[in-house]
């Protein structure tokens, strides 16, 4: 592998040389430095020849080498320049390729070699795969004005020694594994102008960072970059000693907090950047006094208030300007006219409508523009199209803008993202500008109506390279035309939702870089045409919900090795589930169910080994990069727990098998149990028999289970009680006998999760004797019995009132019966003690 290294080592003799003795330009450079860049040289791979120079038998003196500088005065090294120009976009790859110089890795810690190159001023090793931690060595080199290490794998953190480097003006170490907090001897460093120390893992708080950096450097720190350093706390007024800023760059910590007023007086700042954090309140009216701001990035925070046009009032550089997310409200005068003339324009969710923002008019250079999510309930005026013809990236999504659209936003430019989704538009399909250039085009979430063909198939004999294409839920009726070879470049496409007919169309085929194909929730019939099995970078199908028929493909599973997501839903297919399909090794998602599938299960479902592992990371999510924006996820609605979910975030981490509603029959082969990493088992409505496999219980991660309205027998299997992850549970409605094993999962459920079955125990009514069994099948008697118990313990009060007044009521009422009833009772006690004593005599009598 090749890399571009610039390595610039300034070497100063500490000789004392006086002018007089000024050495002459024929003076050849030292030997010792030229045996030293001879010897670096044999660490290289110089495939283009570019360093032929370097041949002391030709050329003794090395300071009339290629990209080697040398002192005029005392012919020592200078700086060494290896770099590569940028590549043009022109010249060929491979030849661009060869010029780079190949075995500069150094693959460990920082290289030894410079261990007596005291004098150094300027070392880079920037992208150089360092692996160590910084040596101590370096911290004594007290001329290095410069010191870059950033893009490696430097880990450790940085010593205190740090202070020694007293000429040090500019410090980079970002793009590392450093850690640790900043230690108080960098105050010290009295000349730095620049630091950079995004990606390290200070957790500090802020105002610590600054009280550190606000000694005797602050007056000449000129760049300050701290992003991504897990800084937390509030920012401080600190930073108003440092006068001199330019860049402040804080994005993506833990900051809070409001942004004091020291910030809004740092003149001359050009580039700030807050996004990321969790800062808060409003934006001062101050901000409009930075007359050199070139860049404002505060998206993604807690901001809020107004926004007017004196905020922007000195911004005459402005060129880029990122604000979404936040909930601001921009409120200016009709006719403003900004200041700027911008490039990059993001507002999306602040509050600017109504009315669409006419100062947009004036922007004769705006390249990409977010208002989405704005609350404009407009007509976009006539002048916007004609703005059109500049811009690389437009969103308008998320408002109630209604109206038509003429055409497409495009320009001459490649590669322009166009998103008008989740608005009011109506009437037909806008047109697309002659020549390939839109890469995104998403129109869904709209009413446009009418037919496809005039928007897809353009008289334009080209072809375009759109990538994204999105017309999901519209009006649109009629044909899926079939011109779409004219598509090639499709990547994602998304029809479903709308009112198409007829046959997916045999062109679709031709679409060779498709990854994702939508046609869900139409009126589509047919069979699925055979020349789809050339789209081989299909990851995911959704077919579901139209009139498809036939069988289901057998090369799915043969050429559509890289499937992640198949769902066929709501159709129409027959047939046999295909033994093919276990081939889709990647497979997460399969949804089959509401067909006329007959036949078993496939007895090889254990080769789906997405749905074994279940290890949802990253590397599973199905995103497509777009140009100049945010990847584009995959989404899907997924049918689980007996509610219909929307996943696009979270889509990786889903693992389903949904076969309901079919006419599957023969047993649930022991080999589905293999699939530890599903979540959701859907087999109900079926006329599946036998057991539930008896290692059911080995499916950890499942969180939903519906087997019923089925024929299984027997009873649940035992292993079901360590199912902790089970929150949905349907059994019902089959022949399963027995008890219900005792977990706090399973009588956690509701009686109808085991309605219609002969089973007992909780949470049904208590198994009669010793392992007979309750007939809860007959569910008119159940709810009768349960009437019959709820009379008794009604009458029970009732018979104790009537009793009690039937009984004592009269001795409480009567005293002649009072004193009758004691007399009684007083009779009843000496007949008592009679018997006692004659049966005490009797038994003395017997004694003797």
């Amino acid at each position: 592998m090749a890399i571009i290294i610039i390595l610039l080592l300034i070497l100063l003799a500490k000789a004392d040389v006086n002018l007089s003795n000024e050495m002459s330009s024929n003076t050849a450079c030292p030997e010792n430095e030229k045996q030293a860049l001879l010897n670096f040289k044999k660490g290289l791979i110089d495939a283009a020849n570019r360093l032929a120079s370097w041949d002391p038998h030709h050329q003794p003196d090395c300071c009339r080498w290629i990209g080697v500088v040398c002192d005029k005065r005392t012919a020592h090294v200078l700086s060494l320049n290896l770099s590569v120009p940028t590549w043009d976009g022109h010249t060929d790859l491979e030849s661009y390729g060869m010029s780079m110089l190949i075995g500069n890795y150094f693959l460990g810690p920082i290289p030894d070699f410079l261990r007596n190159m005291t004098s150094l001023t300027h070392l880079d090793l920037s992208s150089s795969y360092l692996n160590s931690s910084i040596p101590d060595w370096l911290y004594s080199f007290s001329s290095l004005q410069v010191l870059r290490l950033l893009g490696n794998q430097l880990h450790g953190d940085i010593s205190s020694a740090i202070g020694n480097l007293t000429s040090l003006n500019e410090l980079d170490l970002s793009v590392n594994q450093l850690q640790g907090k900043l230690p108080r001897a960098m105050g010290k460093l009295c000349k730095l102008r620049s630091i950079y120390l995004s990606g390290m893992r200070l957790n500090q708080d802020i105002s610590r960072i600054l009280e550190i950096l606000s000694g005797c450097s602050s007056p000449r720190l000129e760049s300050l970059d701290l992003a991504s350093c897990q800084l937390s706390g509030q920012l401080s007024d600190q930073v108003g000693h440092f006068k001199n800023l330019t860049i402040l760059n804080l994005s993506n910590n833990l900051i809070s907090g409001p942004i004091p007023i020291p910030y809004w007086q740092l003149k001359n700042l050009k580039e700030l950047c807050l996004h990321d954090n969790s800062i808060s309140g409003p934006i001062s009216i101050s901000l409009g006094q930075l007359a050199n701001l070139e860049r404002v990035s505060i998206f993604n925070n807690l901001l809020e208030g107004v926004v007017s046009d004196k905020h922007f009032a000195n911004h005459t550089k402005l060129k880029y300007f990122y604000g979404s997310g936040n909930s601001l409200v921009l409120r200016v005068n009709p006719n403003w006219v900004p200041p700027f003339q911008i490039l990059y324009l993001d507002l999306g969710s602040w509050q600017i409508g109504p009315s669409f923002p006419l100062w947009l008019r004036s922007q004769k250079h705006l390249e990409y523009l977010d208002i989405s999510n704005s609350r404009i309930s407009d007509v976009i005026p006539r002048w916007f199209w004609g703005l059109s013809t500049q811009f690389k990236h437009v969103n308008l999504s998320r408002n109630q803008i209604s109206g038509q659209i003429p055409y497409l936003p495009g320009g001459p430019d490649i590669f322009p993202l166009v998103d008008l989704s989740f608005n009011n538009f109506s009437g037909p399909l806008p047109q697309i500008p002659m020549g390939p250039h839109q890469y995104m085009i998403d129109l869904s979430n709209n009413y446009f109506s009418g037919s496809l063909f005039h928007f897809l198939c353009h008289q334009w004999s080209g072809t375009f390279s759109t990538g994204f294409l999105s017309i999901a839920n519209n009006l649109l009726s009629g044909e899926i035309p079939d011109c779409w070879i004219k598509w090639q470049s499709l990547q994602v496409l998304r029809l479903d939702g709308n009112r198409f007919t007829g046959k997916i169309p045999s062109s679709m085929g031709t679409l060779s870089e498709l990854q994702s194909l939508n046609l869900h929730n139409n009126n589509l019939h047919g069979e699925i045409p055979l020349s789809l099995k050339n789209c081989t970078n299909l990851l995911a199908i959704n077919l579901g919900k139209n009139e498809l028929d036939g069988n289901i493909p057998r090369w799915l599973g043969q050429d559509l090795t890289s499937l992640i997501i198949l769902i066929l839903r709501s159709n129409k297919f027959g047939g046999n589930i295909p033994d093919h399909l276990c081939a889709l090794s990647s497979l997460q998602i399969l949804d089959l169910a509401e067909n006329n599938l007959f036949g078993s299960m496939p007895r090889c479902m254990s080769n789906f080994s997405a749905m074994v592992r279940g290890n949802g990371s990253r590397d599973n999510i199905i995103e497509y990069i777009g140009y100049n924006g945010p990847p584009t996820l995959e989404s899907a609605s997924i049918v689980t727990k007996d509610q219909v979910l929307v996943f696009d975030k979270t889509l990786n981490l889903v693992r389903l098998v949904d076969f309901s509603c079919n006419n599957l029959s023969g047993e649930i082969p022991k080999e589905v149990t293999s699939l530890q990493g599903l979540q959701t088992l859907n087999l109900s409505r079926n006329h599946l028999t036998g057991k539930i496999p008896e290692s059911i219980g080995s499916m950890k991660s499942l969180e939903s289970l519906d087997l019923s309205q089925n024929q299984l027998s027997s009873s649940i299997p035992e292993s079901m009680s360590s199912m902790t992850f089970l929150s949905h549970l349907n059994l019902s409605f089959n022949k399963l006998t027995g008890i219900i094993p005792t977990s706090s999962q399973l009588q956690g459920f509701n009686e109808s999760c085991y309605a219609g079955n002969h089973l007992c125990g909780s949470p049904l009514r208590g198994c009669r004797g010793s392992g007979k069994e309750l007939d809860v099948r007959n569910e008119a008697k159940e709810i009768s019995k349960g009437q019959e118990t709820n009379w008794f313990y009604i009458s029970m009060p009732l018979g104790f009132v009537t009793g009690f007044w039937c009984v004592l009521g009269p001795l409480v009422i009567s005293k002649r019966w009072r004193i009758l009833y004691f007399r009684f009772l007083e009779a009843i006690w000496w007949k008592v003690c009679d018997f006692a004593d004659l049966t005490n005599s009797l038994r003395l009598a017997n004694s003797q």
